[in-house]
């Protein structure tokens, strides 16, 4: 709304312009209050055509973007050799309970023979004694491995997220495969190729090196693209457009300290991450010739604890076979049960050091979440 009066154009100053309107007099009904109406539009485009630091900061987030990813992988490997590792165990237990309830009933096998034979007058009283002692012995060792399993279904229930109170078996025996020959160099080259925290380290470079290179080029001019197109219409006069383009040219002046303060802090932190890499390449090498190690010395103690177990099982058979046939007492058969328990026992302690000293070297190599079966052996 437009006020004519109170702008300055009263009567007297219409009268100036009266020869204008036909007739020589304004119109009747000429009002002193006049209304218009303004419709403005208008559209704006402004682009950065050049800015060295914003590429580098491109690239530097491509670069944390990977590193994201390999530190998520990092952290399954991770829950992997735990699971793994557990459920080991969980079999393990299972062995230990199934050789103790097999050494439990020999032992009261023994334990009835020679309470028969005691009762007959054929053998003394201290055989059905021993006798007794070594089934109670056996009877504890059930026990024991039967706690031991437990707990250690519980671990397993833990780190797969089973409620503990779910009811649980392992089915599978205890793997064992022997695997094949490889040198120390070729694990490493395989390491640095598949390890994810390796990968995340070296894309933790990437990102500090285009960090540094980006504040260096803060020095650098910049060039912006700007322009715009309005339109705006007086009603009832017609439409006017107007539309401006142009570019820009920023030169930094007045900003070497601070330039020079972020390229030192890229620069150190790029120095940092360099020092980790280097000294993870260091422990990768000592690791996988560690993890070799073991394995290879677990394999031989699996087949040695084996060899021990069969030696035994054939010394329990003899004793077993002179003490039916009334050759001696039952001491050296109850000595034989006990050999051959702890036989058992440390074949089967073996075979999950063995088993898990694969795992680690899997885990060693970068491998391990794809190639754990063949590890394994299944």
């Amino acid at each position: 709304m437009h006020n004519l009066a109170a702008l300055g154009f009263g009567p007297d100053s219409l009268k100036s312009f009266s020869k204008l309107f036909p007739g020589g007099k304004p119109p009747a009904g000429f009002s002193e209050i006049t209304r218009d109406t303004l419709t403005d539009g208008k559209l704006q485009l402004t682009q950065v055509l050049f800015s060295a630091p914003a590429i580098a900061a491109y690239k530097a987030a491509g670069a944390a973007e990977r590193s994201s990813y390999y530190a998520k992988m990092t952290a399954r490997g991770e829950v992997v050799q735990q699971v793994a590792t557990a459920y080991l165990r969980a079999v393990a237990g299972a062995s230990q309970v199934e050789n103790a309830q097999a050494l439990l009933g020999q032992a009261q096998v023994l334990e009835q023979h020679e309470h028969e034979a005691h009762a007959a007058g054929t053998a003394a009283n201290l055989d059905e004694l021993r006798a007794q002692v070594q089934l109670q012995a056996q009877q504890l060792a059930l026990i024991a491995a039967q706690n031991q399993q437990a707990k250690d279904l519980i671990l397993l229930k833990r780190e797969i997220g089973v409620d503990p109170a779910q009811q649980i078996a392992v089915t599978d025996p205890a793997p064992y495969s022997e695997l094949a020959a490889r040198t120390p160099e070729e694990l490493r080259g395989l390491a640095y190729k598949s390890r994810q925290d390796y990968q995340n380290l070296q894309n933790q470079v990437t990102v500090y090196k285009a960090l540094h290179s980006s504040a260096r080029a803060e020095r650098l001019p910049s060039l912006t693209f700007f322009s715009y197109y309005q339109t705006s219409t007086v009603t009832p006069v017609n439409t006017h457009g107007n539309f401006v383009a142009m570019g820009m040219l920023n030169f930094p002046i007045f900003r070497e300290a601070k330039v020079r303060g972020d390229e030192d802090a890229a620069q150190a932190d790029l120095l940092s991450v360099t020092a980790q890499l280097d000294e993870l390449r260091s422990h990768i090498d000592a690791q996988v010739r560690s993890a070799l190690l073991d394995v290879n010395s677990n394999q031989k103690l699996v087949e040695v604890a084996r060899s021990n177990v069969d030696l035994a099982t054939r010394a329990l058979s003899d004793e077993t076979d002179r003490v039916n046939a009334g050759v001696d007492d039952n001491l050296p058969l109850v000595t034989a049960q006990a050999t051959l328990a702890s036989a058992q026992a440390n074949l089967v302690e073996s075979l999950y050091q063995y088993n898990v000293s694969k795992l680690a070297l899997a885990r060693a190599a970068g491998v391990l979440e794809q190639q754990y079966r063949v590890y394994l052996g299944e």
